[in-house]
């Protein structure tokens, strides 16, 4: 049973303020690696498409397979003398996360089987080191926290860090390392160089401000066992749901941010666009911030999920089957499906914590650090569908590698059709997960954190 270390301050906005950072920290490495390793390997390297598609499958499918390995770290053994259980492997992996995000953009003067070894060796130790800091970030809130309204203030906290870096560092992206419709490969290192040192900056400011403050006691001689953790797993259904839901969102966050550089060079020839789309994605996000709390104060995180879920695949089919030539038209459009995305990408962790304390509900048991990296497994199934299916689509419709290459007619609208065929699917798969799958609504929740209060009142007494 977890209980609350009293001699940590209570919950504050600093922890909130320091979850945003910690979001911020891992996002200014893996979403610019996710959004544009790809461009940059095809574009300044001239590695083909479909050599990547292979990559980009077998490095990811390792990164599934070793989540729940490095996952497991925190639940099996404890790193420094606090009684902190996930700041010390943040602290561990930030310096090589950052160092990674700089060797993924580095145009190394190598060729053939050297240059593709080298490509493949960097991708995989940038996705070993973000595991190694995003699982423990992840799973933290568990421990900061056991009030659930105090944990969606995380998960809300969550998706503001990420937005900020999508929106305005990626945002400027196309600004700094394009000029005249072709990439600056140079450019593409240096703000690797610029994004690490913020990185590691905001890792230390979660550090700092969010405190760890649940604290889970075990038996003497209680030993971790991982099968007994992946028993759990099956028999938790909401997790099952989410974790499907959560493979349509990463087609998303990873599909759309590295497509963004083929549609809008390739289609409307107007690469800066990509800046405006992502730099407007920012003040709608600042307008749902506060309606969402409000809306699942009424309707519950579920209902929420499922109707914004709902009208953003309405827009994604209009923007699938009617190709849309007008550059505005297609950007606006662009921003009104991203309602069901931001409000899955503010609830999500809120719906994590949920699931985590389903298991604890059902059987009495908690291992968050392990289920939690069973959760991200799915993140890395959809990612690995989003990183391999567009690289290997892009070689089916006749994209060439390399730099100052005009696409033929048939490419140019290969790539259209390629590019918003991944929102669709994303909002299919949300709607099947949390609308099919998920069972904990608003009463069902709010029973099991009542029942949950009053074992740990008892237990304290």
């Amino acid at each position: 049973m977890a209980k609350i270390d009293q001699s940590v301050r209570p919950f504050s906005g600093k922890d909130e303020w320091g979850y945003i950072f910690g979001d911020m920290a891992g996002s200014f490495v893996n979403l610019y690696v996710d959004a544009y390793f790809l461009t940059f390997c095809t574009y300044a390297l001239g590695i083909s498409a479909t050599w990547m598609a292979g990559l980009f499958l077998v490095a990811r499918l390792w990164d599934a397979i070793n989540d729940p390995i490095i996952g497991s770290f925190p639940d099996r053994w404890h790193l420094g003398k606090s009684k902190d259980k996930f700041t010390p492997w943040i602290k561990l992996f930030m310096i090589p996360l950052a160092l990674s995000g700089v060797l993924c953009f580095s145009k190394v003067p190598f060729e053939g089987v050297v240059l593709h070894a080298w490509v493949a060796l960097v991708y995989v130790l940038f996705g070993m080191s973000y595991t190694g800091t995003s699982m423990p970030f992840g799973a933290m809130a568990n421990v900061v926290t056991v009030d659930p309204v105090q944990r969606s203030k995380l998960s809300r906290a969550r998706s503001v860090g990420g937005g900020l870096v999508g929106a305005v560092a990626l945002g400027m992206v196309p600004v700094i390392c394009y000029k005249d419709n072709q990439i600056l490969p140079h450019r593409f290192t240096l703000l690797g160089v610029i994004f690490g040192i913020c990185s590691i900056v905001c890792y230390i400011l979660l550090c700092t401000l969010t405190k760890e403050r649940v604290r889970e006691e075990k038996a003497q001689g209680e030993k971790f066992e991982f099968l007994k953790v992946l028993k759990m797993v099956l028999k938790n259904r909401p997790l099952i749901g989410v974790m499907i839901a959560t493979i349509g969102s990463m087609l998303t966050i990873t599909g759309s941010s590295q497509t963004y550089s083929y549609i809008y060079k390739e289609v409307y020839g107007n690469a800066a666009m990509a800046t405006v789309s992502m730099a407007f994605s920012m003040p709608f996000m600042i307008i749902v911030f506060p309606l969402i709390p409000k809306m699942v104060n009424k309707f519950g995180k579920r209902d929420v999920i499922l109707y914004t879920a709902a009208l953003s695949f309405v827009f994604s089919v209009v923007r699938m089957f009617i190709y849309i030539e007008n550059v505005y038209v297609y950007t606006i459009l662009n921003i009104m499906t991203l309602l069901g995305q931001t409000a899955f990408t503010m609830l999500i962790w809120a719906l994590v914590s949920d699931c985590l304390d389903y298991s604890e509900w059902k059987d009495g048991m908690r291992s968050d650090g392990s289920m939690y990296s069973m959760y991200t497994f799915s993140r890395k199934i959809g990612s690995t569908i989003a990183s391999t299916g567009i690289a290997a689509g892009l070689g089916m419709v006749g994209y060439v590698s390399g730099e100052n290459v005009v696409q033929t007619a048939e490419a140019v609208k290969g790539i259209y059709y390629l590019c918003n065929a991944i929102p669709t699917a994303c909002y299919a798969l949300i709607l099947v997960g949390i609308g099919l799958i998920f069972n904990l609504d608003k009463k069902k929740t709010d029973q099991m954190y009542s029942e949950m209060a009053e074992r740990r009142a008892k237990a304290e007494q």
